[in-house]
């Protein structure tokens, strides 16, 4: 069985172990040249996106594509690199999913959103996101393909969590009234695809997230408590000195159900809020 990963980064990585572990043999794309010697010493094979023998070679007979790389303002890089390769090879993948983000939904001022609600992406960001997601359905029905479609809220896992933030001394409590933000620990996130995996559904779209959207603070404050050092201060959200960018996030407010995954998915997180996430990180040495 053959997996090819286009964009092997933080979660396109933990995917392929865990079929690597199935006995899967493993493809895909790689940052640089030093990302691509780390995965070759793992036992993955990487290849140059722009090198269509290459893509074509790594692509023939392959039973799974994940893509994970984010679009840009021409589109979605991994659709443009991987369906010409697929036609050439004359392959027909049983699964192909693409990773896309909660963002989509845009600000529901604290209201909970399904896969069936309006898409109301306010970045540009998000924006490229529907974009992409439609042109992934239009072409998976062209082509006879299956395609999934996975949102994503807030990732975390080890090495990028509340815990590393304090550690590194950059961790901050912005407080907006009423705020809360839904999250997904990495290996939560392997576990849904391996579900969708083994249960593919052409066209499906899954919310992949925890039990709880809580206000940022409290998980900062809970990391704190763990590592047994000071909370940071609070930090109004009206203060001077955020970015842009944080005062973007900060201007979508949603509670994002993952209902459907469990229901058709049979998915359960295994850390349903980011109290279990957190303190399996730290016992694991996080």
């Amino acid at each position: 069985m053959r997996l090819f990963v286009f964009g092997l980064g933080y979660v396109g990585q933990a995917f392929s172990r865990a079929l690597m572990a199935r006995g899967w043999e493993v493809a895909g794309t790689a940052r640089d040249a030093a990302s691509a010697a780390r995965l070759a010493a793992q036992g993955i094979q990487t290849v140059d996106a722009e090198d269509r023998a290459a893509m074509i070679a790594a692509l023939t007979g392959v039973n799974a594509v994940l893509i994970t790389a984010p679009p840009t303002a021409e589109g979605c890089p991994g659709l443009e690199a991987v369906i010409p390769a697929l036609a050439a090879a004359q392959a027909f993948p049983d699964w192909i999913g693409y990773l896309s983000t909660t963002g989509v939904y845009g600000d529901f001022e604290g209201r909970w959103v399904f896969e069936s609600s309006p898409l109301k992406a306010q970045s540009v960001e998000g924006a490229r996101r529907v974009g992409a997601e439609r042109d992934w359905r239009q072409v998976g029905r062209g082509m006879g393909l299956t395609v999934t479609t996975f949102r994503l809220p807030g990732i975390y896992g080890p090495g990028r969590s509340a815990l590393d933030r304090l550690r590194a001394g950059e961790g901050r409590r912005i407080v907006k009234e009423g705020q809360v933000f839904s999250r997904i620990h990495r290996d939560d996130i392997v576990s849904g695809l391996l579900a969708s995996l083994d249960r593919p559904r052409a066209g499906g779209v899954y919310n992949l997230c925890d039990d709880e959207p809580s206000p940022p603070q409290d998980v900062m404050e809970h990391a704190a408590s763990l590592l047994g050092v000071p909370a940071p201060p609070d930090l109004p959200f009206n203060a001077l000195g955020l970015s842009p960018a944080t005062r973007r996030f900060y201007a979508e407010n949603k509670r994002v159900s993952n209902a459907l995954a469990k229901a058709e998915l049979g998915w359960r997180p295994k850390y349903p809020t980011y109290r279990e996430g957190l303190a399996a990180i730290l016992a694991g040495g996080g």
